[in-house]
């Protein structure tokens, strides 16, 4: 089996994983324990230096970050037209990607693990709970793509197929609830959400990756 998937479980290596089964690939799923450290071993830096997940190896090369794998994937498993095949439209799919990656799950990270960015509690608290205002606004970003693609009666984020944003999006919205971010606050992208995850390939990949939709806890 020439393709091997490291993900983390909720991390945003649901991405690709989501991909890769709704392609129906055979693929290697490695779990990686990124809350015992295991990134961090010599085994896994020998697969990525940086210490990140999603890693994807086809054969003897390694891909890693968001973007390069769904741009791999989406030249894999053409069929799938996981991006567009528009100029303009790919485009667009790809901006979006890029500021959920650069922008959202980084803002998100100074939520999740302010202990990378400041040192002392006080300042650590300081920044999670600005953050996760933050966040909140983001979300809301992403709730108004959810909507005005309902209205346009697109049914998927960046058009016709399944594709990159609506799993990312999953994820992120996901994510809200370790924010204190209740995701029914956000009705159109909650509802896009569900929609998503009762695709066959995303069902797959929660299920492997056992996870639950709402993390909010009132």
């Amino acid at each position: 089996m020439s393709l091997k998937l490291y993900f983390a479980p909720g991390a945003c290596s649901f991405v690709p994983h989501s991909l890769l089964e709704t392609a129906g690939a055979e693929f290697e799923p490695v779990l990686v324990k990124l809350h015992k450290g295991e990134q961090n071993e010599a085994a896994f830096r020998a697969v990525n230096p940086r210490g990140q997940v999603p890693v994807l190896v086809d054969g003897g090369e390694t891909i890693t970050q968001i973007a390069a794998i769904v741009n791999y994937l989406d030249a894999k498993f053409p069929e799938q037209q996981f991006l567009p095949r528009e100029p303009l439209a790919r485009a667009r799919v790809l901006e979006t990607l890029a500021w959920m990656n650069n922008t959202v799950h980084p803002t998100f990270t100074h939520v999740f693990m302010p202990f990378k960015f400041a040192g002392t509690p006080e300042a650590q608290e300081e920044l999670k709970a600005f953050n996760a205002r933050v966040y909140a606004g983001l979300l809301g970003e992403i709730d108004a793509l959810a909507r005005r693609a309902a209205d346009a009666g697109r049914p998927w984020l960046g058009g016709e197929r399944l594709g990159p944003l609506d799993v990312y999006a999953l994820t992120l919205l996901r994510w809200g609830g370790f924010a204190q971010i209740d995701p029914t606050g956000y009705p159109a992208l909650w509802a896009h959400v569900q929609k998503v995850a009762q695709q066959p390939g995303v069902a797959r990949a929660i299920e492997r990756e056992r996870l639950q939709l709402n993390l909010y806890k009132a």
